[in-house]
């Protein structure tokens, strides 16, 4: 059975920069995409990289993005694990 990503890798500035080209203020977007303002704040500035996948698809459709246009990186499907270190 596939699952659904852990997380998403979010580009940020992308997400800025698409808010700001569509003239809409941080508090609208975030209430477009039931997300707090904050939330949407630490997301845009990099302070946090990484979304669930249900905020990020809401964000994703209030943007008008595509599917991966605000992905920094494949969504992850598992914690990488411990690679051990040759000595």
């Amino acid at each position: 059975m596939h699952q659904p990503p852990t997380t998403f890798l979010v580009n940020g500035p992308r997400a800025r920069e698409l808010r700001k080209n569509a003239g809409v203020e941080l508090a609208d977007m975030a209430r477009s995409a039931l997300i707090s303002r904050r939330y949407l704040s630490h997301i845009e500035n990099g302070t946090r990289k990484r979304m669930r996948p249900a905020p990020y698809q809401r964000l994703r459709k209030a943007l008008g993005a595509n599917e991966t246009e605000l992905l920094l990186a494949p969504p992850e499907t598992t914690p990488p694990e411990e690679i051990p270190r040759a000595e």
